[in-house]
């Protein structure tokens, strides 16, 4: 007979629930006995006899006393290629108006981690299109990447392009058929149909599977959508035997409704203000996007920086587990630069001539002192004017102005925004239109020229009277 309980206090979405005789396991999914559509999850011990349980159901029906059953099993989520092409919430619902799903499979959001003898690390460069990236923090296939920004620099714009050109593009030469699943936590519902829209027109849907609970859901929801999501890619590389291309987009949302149940269990707050459990919930969600020796889960996660703080500590959180960091600028950004990437703070484990070949890591080392130089002008000229400097640092800062200028990047995702034709650009072709710049190549050419440009040598198109060749 399944254990009964009762509800003995509600906090929001805290429900504190007393089991008398046999107690449940951390995860066992509870449910109110006369109506078990309020599905409740149990998260930690409250006391020898009582236990918190989060609510992802509405909580307004539920008092105390009221009594529950313990359905011994974690909560499910519909899993299989019939979700692929299908937008679905935590429950399994489909959220896309096309009807229930057609799968009967059901796998619990939580699982065990790999063995380490079938894990494998990632060495090949996954191409993205975009210059910024690709040159100075390229994504490895199997790794994890962060994306982070403050509010309004464009993280989700970049991280819809990256969709875009790994996803769509890559889609039509990939013999694999290289699976995606896209986690929407606690972000704007709008995007997500945007999304889904894009995707659809792509016709590349149907490799696609998506999960949202936006920011109009309560906090277990978006808590948890995070990890149902990891659960999808799971299935695809285990049992599906794909590559797995895994999106999510906020990861701090996911910190910060793991800070709101906190809160509501009146936890002691960790130095820093969040949860003491942050640490712990975030090595949870990274150690299960691994790649086997069969099949990768690429990762790339946008994560919000509040106040455009990079050491608030639910953006430290993530650092440690990314193999690759792209930090947007708001400095950038309001110079017009685009993507607003910040080139000095961004990294990635890739940069090592084994993985990236002589040429673009001799050529990265070149550029990345090119710009450490010219910041330290910057104030020079802001104060007295380029002209002022010597003629070697008017060369070093006009260098960095056109490298600055040519990693900005037209998007294929707002061409009916900026009027501007998108462009794919290789690693190749980047790694030799920067090697041309530190070079000299175009020192006799108007950096204005190098901006919305794809190719470099388009600078010379434009305006070829203007511009030494060699």
């Amino acid at each position: 007979m399944k254990n009964k309980g009762r509800i003995i206090s509600i906090k929001g979405q805290i429900i504190e629930v007393e089991f008398p005789e046999d107690k449940p396991s951390i995860h066992d999914v509870v449910i109110v006995e006369e109506n078990p559509d309020i599905i409740m999850e149990v998260f930690t011990s409250a006391s020898t006899s009582t236990f918190y349980c989060l609510a992802i159901s509405p909580v307004s029906t539920l008092s105390r006393g009221i009594v529950v059953i313990n359905t011994g099993e974690p909560l499910k989520i519909p899993v299989g290629e019939e979700v692929l092409g299908r937008v679905i919430d935590i429950f399994g619902k489909p959220l896309d108006g096309k009807g229930p799903l057609s799968t009967t499979t059901r796998k619990p959001i939580f699982s065990n981690s790999i063995d380490f003898e079938h894990l494998a690390s990632p060495t090949k460069i996954l191409e993205t299109g975009i210059k910024v990236i690709d040159f100075f923090a390229p994504i490895l296939e199997g790794g994890k990447v962060g994306l982070f920004g403050g509010a309004g620099v464009g993280k989700t714009i970049l991280l819809t392009e990256i969709i875009h050109n790994i996803v769509i593009l890559h889609t039509v030469l990939d013999k694999n058929e290289t699976v995606s699943v896209f986690a929407g936590v606690g972000e704007r519902t709008r995007e997500g149909q945007e999304l889904f829209e894009s995707l659809a027109e792509s016709n590349v849907l149907k490799n696609v599977s998506l999960i949202y609970g936006s920011m109009g859901e309560n906090a277990v929801v978006r808590f948890r959508t995070a990890i149902a999501g990891i659960a999808l890619s799971e299935f695809f590389r285990d049992i599906a035997k794909k590559n797995v291309l895994f999106f999510i987009d906020n990861v701090f949302r996911f910190a910060q409704a793991g800070y709101e149940l906190a809160t509501l269990m009146e936890t002691i707050p960790s130095e820093g203000g969040y949860q003491p459990t942050l640490a712990s919930e975030m090595a949870h969600l990274h150690e299960r996007l691994v790649s086997t020796k069969d099949h990768t889960i690429t990762s790339i996660e946008a994560v919000y920086v509040p106040s455009d703080d990079l050491t608030d500590l639910g953006v430290q959180s993530v650092f440690p587990y990314l193999d690759s960091n792209i930090v947007l600028s708001r400095s950038a950004y309001q110079e017009g630069r685009f993507p607003a990437v910040d080139v000095l703070s961004s990294t990635s484990s890739a940069l090592n001539i084994e993985t990236v070949g002589k040429q673009h890591y001799d050529t990265y080392i070149e550029a990345q002192s090119l710009l450490k130089k010219a910041l330290a002008l910057e104030r020079i000229v802001s104060l007295i004017g380029q002209a002022e400097l010597s003629a070697e640092d008017q060369i070093t800062y006009k260098r960095s102005q056109i490298l600055k200028n040519y990693l900005g990047q037209n998007f294929f995702t707002v061409e009916n925004q900026t009027g501007r034709k998108g462009s794919y650009i290789t690693r190749t072709q980047t790694v030799q239109d920067v090697s041309d710049i530190v070079n000299g190549k175009y020192d006799n050419a108007d950096p204005d020229r190098f901006l919305h440009v794809g190719l470099a040598k388009e600078a010379i198109q434009v305006a070829p009277a203007t511009v030494k060749t060699k």
